[in-house]
C-alpha cells in the first residue's frame, strides 16, 4: 500500500512538473512597442497586446509587429535624367505599422517582408520620377519629389497597413566630369562674388577717404574765413575808434594838417602865442608838453 502511494504521489508530482513547464514555455511577453499576432495550427487565431500573453506550446505560434517608426534606405542607384545625364540617386523612407489590430494583421497577410517591399517601390517610383526631369530641375526642385514620391507610396501602400511618414533624398549626384564643370562654375562665380565685394569695399574706403579731405578742407576754410572776420572786425573797431576820435578834435586835427604842410614844402614856421604848436603836437601824443619861456 504504501509502495502504490508513493507511486501515485510521484506521477502527480512529474504532472505538475510537466504543467508547470508547458506553462513557462507557453509564456510570451510584448513590449509597448510591438504587437502580437497569435496563429494556431498555422491560422490566425487572436491579437496580442502589450504586456503578457499566454500560448499553447507547439500548437500556437505568435509573430511580434514593430509599430515603431522605422527607416528604409532606398540604396543608391543610377537614373538616366530627360538630358541624357546618368543620376546616382539615393532615398529615405520613413514609415510605421499601425497599431490596431486590422492594420497588423495586414503588414503581415497583405505584404510579404514590409520593409524589402518599401525599398523596391520606391526605387522604381524615383525612376519614373526623375527620368522625365533634367539634372539641374531634379536638384533644384527636390521637395517636389519627395512630395510625388510620398502620393505614389502611400497610395500603393494602402492595403499594407502601415502609415509612409516621410520621404527625402539623400543624394543627386551627377557624373564625375559634370561634377568637375559644375564645382568650377561655381568656383568661377565665388570669385567673382569676391571680386565684386573687394571692389566695393575698396570705393566705400576711398569715398570715406574723400568724405574726409573735403571735411578737412571745409575746416580750413572755415577757420580762414573766421579768423579773417576777425581781423575786418578788428580793423573796423579801430576805424571806429579813431573816427570818433578825430571827429570830436576836428581842430586839433587841422592844425595837425597845417604843420604837416608846411614840413613837406621846408616852409617857415611860425610859432603862435603861447605855444599853441607844442600844445597840438602835445595833445595828439595825449599830453602837454611844457614851454620855455
Amino acid at each position: 500500500m504504501e509502495d502504490a502511494g508513493l507511486a501515485i504521489n510521484s506521477t502527480w508530482i512529474i504532472i505538475g512538473i510537466i504543467i508547470i513547464f508547458i506553462f513557462l514555455i507557453g509564456i510570451r511577453i510584448v513590449r509597448p512597442t510591438h504587437r502580437g499576432l497569435v496563429e494556431r495550427l498555422g491560422k490566425y487565431n487572436r491579437f496580442a497586446n502589450a504586456g503578457f500573453n499566454w500560448i499553447i506550446p507547439i500548437i500556437d505560434k505568435m509573430y511580434q509587429v514593430n509599430i515603431t517608426e522605422q527607416m528604409v534606405d532606398a540604396e543608391p542607384q543610377e537614373i538616366i535624367t530627360n538630358d541624357n545625364l546618368n543620376a546616382v540617386v539615393d532615398a529615405q523612407v520613413y514609415f510605421k505599422v499601425k497599431a490596431d489590430e486590422q492594420n497588423v494583421k495586414n503588414s503581415q497577410y497583405n505584404v510579404s517582408n514590409v520593409n524589402y517591399q518599401i525599398v523596391n517601390l520606391a526605387r522604381t517610383t524615383l525612376r519614373n520620377i526623375i527620368g522625365t526631369m533634367t539634372l539641374k530641375s531634379a536638384n533644384s526642385e527636390r521637395g517636389r519629389i519627395n512630395e510625388e514620391l510620398i502620393k505614389i507610396l502611400i497610395k500603393e501602400t494602402m492595403n499594407w497597413g502601415i502609415d509612409i511618414v516621410r520621404a527625402e533624398l539623400k543624394q543627386i549626384d551627377p557624373p564625375k566630369d559634370v561634377q568637375e564643370t559644375m564645382n568650377k562654375i561655381v568656383k568661377a562665380e565665388n570669385e567673382k562674388i569676391a571680386a565684386v565685394d573687394y571692389a566695393t569695399a575698396a570705393e566705400t574706403e576711398a569715398d570715406g577717404k574723400k568724405r574726409a579731405a573735403i571735411k578737412e578742407a571745409e575746416g580750413i576754410r572755415q577757420a580762414r574765413i573766421l579768423a579773417a572776420e576777425g581781423e575786418a572786425e578788428a580793423i573796423r573797431l579801430v576805424n571806429e575808434a579813431a573816427n570818433k576820435f578825430f571827429i570830436g578834435n576836428a581842430q586839433l586835427l587841422k592844425r595837425l594838417e597845417t604843420v604837416q604842410r608846411s614840413l613837406e614844402k621846408n616852409a617857415k614856421i611860425v610859432v603862435p602865442a603861447n605855444a599853441e604848436l607844442v600844445n597840438v603836437i602835445g595833445e595828439l601824443a595825449g599830453g602837454i608838453l611844457p614851454v620855455k619861456k
